[in-house]
């Protein structure tokens, strides 16, 4: 038992050395009430062409079979809320982009953190997950208290609010576990429902995928959007942060410290013109290590077409 709760201390000195904000831990177990949220989300066509959302159902909810003899999840957040704004002028692109490609960031820092772990505790077996694989993140962010699922269907933090990127590290080793949080502290607010351009956000958490403008300028690889949706996108070019801007947690957001967020001075200042004039050969370069490569050259050029009607 004193060995669980020092290892548990060792990892969270850990956590906060490699620079994340927030380390919660849960017991590895089978996501029951999450796995049957999620079965009809998907029965209900919510996540549009997203198919690979789909793939590997027995994956997300049980992370014995990503880490065999999986006993503890470690969720990590990492904040990235800029200091620097976009010019009012350009094309609106998601805070999370900004800088470099989170992908490569976090994946670098749980690598680390593994190595750590075995190198002063023994022996760990472990996976780390940032996004890309078929974890539910954000329930076991939940689960380990670092937040609550808001009405935008993002973790919240009480501290921080939600502009945060959430990844796990699994592994096979015994640790104390932290309580969730049991209160759900949006009450009665519902200002992201009422703001969002296209209506995604639904009563009763529940996002209707395929209407969000991230899942229209990002996900959707159509060599044209919808006319239907002309004139909603509220000039989002790539995201949309609009459901957390609004939300009244985030007044405690802080700036990140971590350098690979550091704004790309191009998505600071490019107006729609250059925007439109941007050769690929020039996109592939300024924006190598950006999220942006996820919509391609094709896709931010329709986006911006599509803005400009």
């Amino acid at each position: 038992m004193a060995n669980k709760a020092y290892h548990t201390q060792q990892i969270k000195s850990f956590v906060r050395e490699l620079g994340f904000d927030f380390c919660g831990i849960a017991r590895a177990q089978q996501l029951g009430d999450d796995a049957r949220r999620l079965e009809q989300w998907l029965s209900k066509g919510l996540h549009g062409n997203m198919q690979y959302m789909e793939n590997y159902f027995d994956l997300r909810i049980d992370p014995t079979k990503l880490v065999p003899g999986a006993r503890s999840v470690i969720t990590v957040l990492l904040n990235y809320f800029p200091q620097q704004t976009q010019q009012t002028n350009t094309p609106h692109i998601s805070k999370y982009a900004f800088g470099n490609d989170y992908h490569e960031v976090i994946k670098k820092k749980l690598h680390a953190l593994l190595v750590l772990i075995n190198e002063h505790i023994g022996e760990v077996q472990g996976r780390g997950f940032v996004d890309s694989a078929p974890v539910l993140e954000r329930s076991w962010a939940h689960r380990s208290g670092l937040g609550w699922i808001g009405k935008n269907g993002n973790l919240i933090n009480k501290q921080q609010g939600s502009f945060f990127f959430i990844a796990t590290l699994i592994v096979d080793l015994e640790l104390e576990y932290d309580d969730p949080i049991a209160k759900d502290y949006c009450g009665s607010c519902r200002r992201c429902i009422d703001a969002c351009p296209t209506g995604a956000i639904t009563e009763g958490k529940v996002i209707n995928g395929s209407q969000c403008i991230s899942y229209y300028t990002i996900e959707l690889k159509d060599l044209l959007l919808p006319d239907d949706k002309k004139g909603q996108f509220a000039d989002w070019m790539f995201g949309c942060d609009v459901c957390q801007d609004v939300c009244p947690w985030n007044r405690f957001a802080k700036p990140t410290s971590e350098a690979g967020f550091t704004p790309i001075p191009e998505i600071l200042n490019f107006t729609t013109k250059e925007w439109e004039s941007l050769t690929e050969e020039a996109f592939k370069q300024i924006f190598r290590h950006s999220p942006l490569k996820r919509a391609k050259f094709q896709g931010i050029q329709r986006n911006v077409k599509f803005l400009k009607g």
